[in-house]
């Protein structure tokens, strides 16, 4: 989902700069696009079209390899909370401070509590459901995210998306494009100067799906863990889960046993009662992927067991991430 390590993931062993250490580029390859497409001020422009890609993955960041490309998460901020006025006329802007998880600091392996939710998981909603199309609202921050020369002034692109999709990956995709973000009103003042942003109450695009054959969400565990990718360890198993719950309705047994499965791969830390970007409680775990300094934070409904939100994290040299929200899930037999 994520660019450079999902390469680095597919390639696992094989890859040949897994031990070098990568100075990172002086420019993204977004912003030298972005700076030879200007005309006077830098201006940027918006995907007027979602491709494929992008309806199937939620917003997934498109990127050059080798290139990380991650927005903070950001909640609203207050004046108490971001010491930030607003200039005049600005008052729809959305600047914004990072979301505050209270993680505890003394975390314990996931392994027992992972175990333990997956005994005790209840029927979804969509458990009582039948339909031709599975359906997913989900949304999506960091689609992309852009920085300037200078790397001083920052712009997160958000998008929501509902997908309908029939088992042989035919069906229909809508993406609205969000409100951009600002961590700060200096990055919203020079993007707004230098950016042409969406318009806002934009009418989403609507693409049909083609076929695409991805065959059925398989129930064996053997089958499970290896869509899931767990031989390449927590960071990987953490990712593919977000794809399998943006991509299938996964009924209860199945939601129990990636639970089963997450809790057998080392790294995973308990973290608790978490609540995510919506409101929505939930229960946490995280890996510190310490090679990639980077940490992925998965958050389940306690009750259900569905995945609720992931979000991956840079530790250093600045903690930004990309982050998706999973919203409605269900089965259907209607479009729209």
């Amino acid at each position: 989902m994520f660019g450079e390590e999902r390469t680095r993931t597919f390639l696992g062993p094989a890859d040949p700069a897994r031990n070098a250490a990568v100075a990172p580029p002086r420019f993204s390859a977004r912003d030298v696009i972005a700076e030879a497409e200007a005309v006077g001020p830098a201006v940027r422009r918006r995907r007027p079209r979602p491709t494929r890609r992008l309806i199937l993955t939620a917003g997934a960041l498109a990127v050059a390899a080798g290139t990380a490309a991650v927005v903070h998460p950001f909640a609203t901020a207050t004046p108490e909370t971001s010491g930030v006025a607003d200039p005049p006329g600005a008052a729809s802007a959305a600047v914004l401070v990072p979301v505050a998880y209270q993680l505890n600091s003394d975390a314990s392996a996931a392994r027992p509590h992972l175990r333990a939710l997956a005994g005790r998981l209840i029927d979804a909603e969509y458990d009582n459901q039948s339909g031709r199309y599975m359906y997913h609202r989900r949304q999506v921050w960091g689609d992309p995210v852009m920085s300037s020369a200078d790397g001083r002034h920052h712009v997160a692109f958000a998008d929501e998306t509902k997908v309908w999709q029939a088992a042989d990956g035919t069906g229909s995709g809508v993406t609205t494009q969000l409100e951009p973000q600002y961590p700060d009103a200096a990055s919203r003042d020079y993007w707004q100067r230098n950016l042409q942003l969406p318009a806002k109450g934009a009418t989403p695009a609507t693409v049909p799906l083609p076929p695409l054959v991805e065959g059925p969400l398989p129930s064996d565990r053997v089958q499970l863990s290896e869509l899931l990718k767990v031989r390449y360890g927590a960071g990987a198993a953490s990712k593919e889960v977000s794809t399998v719950y943006g991509r299938y309705v996964v009924p209860r047994r199945t939601r129990a046993e990636i639970l089963r499965i997450l809790a057998d791969v080392p790294g995973f830390l308990w973290r608790g009662q978490v609540t995510d970007r919506a409101g929505r409680k939930g229960v946490a775990v995280t890996f510190d992927d310490r090679e990639h300094q980077a940490q992925s934070l998965l958050i389940f409904d306690p009750h259900t067991g569905e995945l609720l939100a992931h979000e991956r994290l840079t530790l250093a040299p600045v903690r930004l991430s990309a982050y998706q929200l999973i919203l409605d899930t269900a089965w259907t037999d209607r479009i729209g």
